[in-house]
C-alpha cells in the first residue's frame, strides 16, 4: 500500500473516515475505512475492478469493475464483482459477466469490456449492467454499448445484446437544419483545423454514424429521482459527450438523446445531483496518462450544460492527483465520494484507486481535495 488519504464525511446516517484498515475500527458512525492506491479484498488479493461503479442494494454495496490482466489490456475474464457492508472490507463475489469461449461471440475472450455499471430496476426486479464493448481483434473501432441482465446483484449476468446507440435518430438538441445538413468526413481529413472543429460541432460524426448508430465508449449510468435512467457516454470519436435516455426497463435506448460540448474531447464521465443541480466530472483524452479533470453542471439532465473550472484543489490537482474519474457514489444526506482509477499501463491489473469526498464551497460548487 503506497499512500493513504484521510478525509471526514459527515452525514446523519453515515460518517466515514478514510484511513487505513490497519487502524482501529469502532463500527457504526465512526467506521474506519481503508483508501490506499492499491487495495486488497478480505482474502488479501488485489481488488481487480477498474473503470467501475457501485450498486447500493438492501444495505450492501456491490462494486463492479473491469478484470484487467497483469499484461496487456484485452479482456480475458470479464466483469468482477465485490461486496461490502462498510465500503472498506470487500468480499470477492466472482465474475459477474464472463467472457465467452465461443469464436465470434460478441464478448469472446480477447474482446475489450470497459466501464461496467449496474443499476436496479424496481419495476422489473432485474439488475441491469451496461458497459463499453470492443469486438475481439478490431481495436477500438466497434465502439458499442453492451447490456446484460441478472436476477441477483452478484450475477451471473446474461448478455442481451450490444450495438451502437440510437441508429437513424438525430439528437434532439441539433436543429432541423443541422440534422439535414450534408457533411462528408472525406472533406475534412485534417483534424483540429478551425473548419474541421466547426464541422464536428455541426454534427460531422453524428451524420457519419447516423444509420448505424452513435459510438459509445467511456460511459456511466444514472438513475434519477423519478426512476428514469440515462446512459452517458463519450461518442463521435471521443470528441463529444452524449446523454441518452433508457427505456423504462433499462434494457434499451428510448430514442431520446442529446449532445453536450461537441469537439470538447471529454471522456470518463461521472455524474451526480446535488440540491437539484446535475454535476458531471470528466477527463480529457490523454490515453492512460492523467490530465486535468473537467466539471460541468445543468439544472436539467437535458441541459443547458455549463462548463466550470476543475473542482480539484491542491498539489497535483492539474493532473487529478494522478487519477481518472469513473463514478460518483451517492451516500445519505447528499454526501458523495468521487471514485477514480490510477492507471498503471505496464500492468493494468495493479492499477490503483483514488476515492475522495466531494465537498461544496459557500457558492455550492464542488471541491475535491486530499486535505483533511
Amino acid at each position: 500500500m503506497n499512500r493513504y488519504f484521510l478525509v471526514t464525511l459527515c452525514a446523519s446516517l453515515v460518517a466515514i473516515w478514510l484511513v487505513s484498515c490497519q487502524g482501529t475500527r469502532t463500527g457504526g458512525k465512526n467506521t474506519k475505512i481503508l483508501l490506499p492506491t492499491e487495495w486488497k479484498d478480505i482474502e488479501g488479493e488485489y481488488i481487480n475492478a477498474h473503470g467501475g461503479g457501485i450498486l447500493t442494494y438492501e444495505g450492501k454495496y456491490y462494486w463492479f469493475g473491469e478484470h484487467r490482466p497483469a499484461q496487456g489490456f484485452a479482456t480475458e475474464v470479464g466483469v468482477n464483482c465485490y461486496s461490502s457492508e462498510n465500503l472498506c472490507d470487500w468480499k470477492y463475489e466472482g465474475v459477474a459477466l464472463s467472457v465467452s469461449d465461443e469464436e465470434g461471440n460478441e464478448i469472446e475472450k480477447g474482446c475489450i469490456m470497459e466501464r461496467p455499471k449496474v443499476i436496479y430496476n424496481a419495476k422489473t426486479k432485474k439488475f441491469v449492467m451496461w458497459f463499453h464493448l470492443e469486438l475481439k481483434g478490431r481495436g477500438y473501432e466497434a465502439a458499442r454499448a453492451g447490456v446484460a441482465i441478472s436476477d441477483t446483484p452478484t450475477g451471473p449476468y446474461r448478455l442481451l445484446r450490444s450495438g451502437r446507440v440510437n441508429p437513424g435518430i438525430c439528437p434532439e438538441n441539433m436543429s432541423e437544419e443541422e440534422c439535414s445538413a450534408k457533411l462528408d468526413t472525406a472533406e475534412y481529413r485534417e483534424w483540429w483545423t478551425p473548419e474541421w472543429t466547426e464541422a464536428v460541432k455541426r454534427g460531422l460524426f453524428v451524420h457519419r454514424d447516423l444509420e448505424g448508430g452513435q459510438m459509445s465508449r467511456d460511459m456511466t449510468l444514472y438513475v434519477d429521482d423519478d426512476g428514469k435512467a440515462y446512459h452517458i457516454y463519450s461518442s463521435e470519436e471521443n470528441l463529444t459527450l452524449q446523454i441518452a435516455e433508457l427505456t423504462d426497463d433499462y434494457l434499451r435506448h428510448s430514442g431520446r438523446y442529446i449532445r453536450i460540448f461537441p469537439a470538447g474531447h471529454n471522456e470518463a464521465p461521472a455524474i451526480f445531483k446535488y440540491k437539484g443541480t446535475y454535476w458531471l466530472i470528466c477527463s480529457g483524452c490523454t490515453g492512460w496518462a492523467p490530465n486535468e479533470a473537467r466539471l460541468f453542471s445543468s439544472p436539467s439532465i437535458w441541459g443547458p450544460w455549463e462548463q466550470h473550472p476543475t473542482p480539484f484543489v491542491g498539489e497535483g490537482a492539474d493532473k487529478t492527483f494522478g487519477a481518472q474519474s469513473t463514478y460518483v457514489l451517492s451516500l445519505p444526506d447528499e454526501q458523495f465520494i468521487f471514485m477514480a482509477d490510477i492507471w498503471k499501463p505496464e500492468s493494468l491489473m495493479y492499477s490503483g484507486y483514488l476515492w475522495l469526498p466531494i465537498q461544496f464551497d459557500k457558492n455550492g460548487m464542488p471541491v475535491i481535495s486530499k486535505e483533511k
